[in-house]
Order: structure tokens, then sequence, then C-alpha cells
């Protein structure tokens, strides 16, 4: 497997300095976090774009996922989510990233079943979008939908090889699925994973991986028993948590202990 991390975990850090983080300590990959905050975001020109793509050429870095915040069962009008995941796509094309993440975004005042239709209409609707520019699409276990069994109600319906998955670990935890069930549920449609590790369910503060709760043993495990090669990605949510430890102090760390894992469960 292929490690990367997203940048929510260095808050507005230019691309070099990101890069210079990722050479220096081993990772294979980049999540960027697509908001106007950052350096990437949608409403970068052309030039930019390829100044990007250009730097992480260089630097032998992959681009793995544009990180956008579209709330695709969100209430409302089509027309604006749409337009939001067609930019969203573009910018993953012209940058170089093999993914784009988005939310769920549910009314839980709404019924499940017309949330699910919400979010598989709009992800068949760009299906083809995303096929044509060589990316994919994939809704991460979030917020309305946080369980496999519940992305798979969406995914399911769509059908498409550029409409997947990307699981997040501790929302599946927090929505009580073993990984075990995670996995069987989005196995077919799995992009890639998000790991990272918090003190407890009321007390989601981003910590060094390996020294919270939440079963990262247990997921690198069942994905190397089948077999699974993808990306792991650490999404060290300091943005939201001003008083986290800097990501940049924890990253050697982070990586060695995601290869002990790895190594064991092999």
């Amino acid at each position: 497997m292929k490690l990367a991390f997203s940048t929510l975990g260095v808050p507005g850090l230019p691309v070099p300095e990101v890069l210079a983080l990722a050479t220096a300590h081993g990772y294979h990959g980049v999540e960027l976090r697509a908001h106007p905050e950052e350096p990437v975001h949608p409403g970068l020109g052309a030039s930019q774009r390829a100044d990007v793509a250009a730097e992480f050429k260089a630097a032998g870095i992959e681009v793995l996922s544009i990180a956008g915040y579209a709330r695709v069962a969100a209430p409302g009008e089509d027309a604006p989510v749409l337009d939001e995941l067609r930019r969203l796509l573009h910018l993953a094309h012209d940058v170089g990233a093999s993914f784009v993440r988005v939310f769920p975004g549910g009314d839980p005042a709404l019924p499940a079943a017309e949330t699910d239709a919400i979010a598989a209409r709009r992800l068949g609707t760009v299906a083809e979008d995303a096929a044509a520019l060589g990316v994919r699409v994939l809704l991460e276990t979030h917020d309305s939908h946080r369980t496999g069994a519940a992305a798979i109600r969406v995914l399911g319906p769509v059908g498409h090889g550029h409409v997947g998955a990307l699981w997040d670990v501790m929302h599946t935890w927090l929505g009580g699925e073993q990984p075990s069930e995670s996995y069987a549920a989005l196995a077919p449609h799995l992009g890639y994973v998000q790991l990272k590790d918090i003190a407890s369910a009321d007390d989601t503060t981003p910590l060094p991986l390996g020294s919270g709760v939440l079963p990262l043993t247990e997921c690198v495990d069942v994905l190397c028993r089948h077999g699974w090669d993808g990306w792991l990605c650490w999404e060290y949510e300091k943005r939201w948590y001003a008083s986290a430890a800097p990501l940049a102090q924890l990253l050697g760390a982070g990586r060695e202990h995601l290869l002990r894992l790895l190594d064991e469960a092999a």
C-alpha cells in the first residue's frame, strides 16, 4: 500500500512546503484540501494549476485526491451541487489527482430513501464527466452516511466505476461498524482509506497514530487479508483543532507506525 497525508493537517501551508514534508518523511502522496483558504482550490487559473501539477511531478509525489466539500445528498436544487462537482473534477484533472472526495450531507429530517436517491441521482449525473476526465468521485463515509452500509445504499444504485467510496475509519467506527463489516460493504467501490486516531467518541481531537482508540490494526489487517493494495491517507484534523500538536512533528512516527501495522498484517 502507498501512504499519503491530508493538508487538513497543515492548514494553509504552501505547496512547496507540503512537498518538502512528504519527501522528508517518505510519503508517496498528498490529499489536497480544496478550500479557498488553501493554496489549491477550484478558483485557481489554468497556469496556477499547471504549476501545482509540475511541482508535484518534480518532487516525485502524487496528488492523491482533491478533498472537496460538495454535499451530494443535501436538499435543494441539483444544479449548484452538480456545478460544484464538475469544478472539483476539472481541478483534479488539471493537477493530476486520481480522486475527488465529496460528502453526503443529507438532511436527517428527510426519509433515508429520499436522501439516498438525491445523492445517487447527482453522482450518476456526473459519472460520465468523471470518466471523461479520468477521475473518480468518492463518497466519504461521513455525517448522514457514516457507515459502509449507508454509503452503499447510494453507490449501489449508481453502479458506475468512476463513482466510489472513501472509507473514513473514524466515522464507520462512530457508526458502530466493525472494520470487517465496513470493508465488506465498501470493497467493490473502495477508492482509498483515511486513517486517523482520537481519544474517544466524545473527544475527537486528533492524536498521533496508534495512541488513540480507533481500530487501525484491525483495519489494516482486513485490507491486507483481502489483498487490497491501494492508498492509506492520514487525515489529521489540525484545521479544526488548533491545540493539536503540529503534524510536521508527527509525520515520521506516523509513517513508521503504519509500516509496522502493514508488516505485522503481512
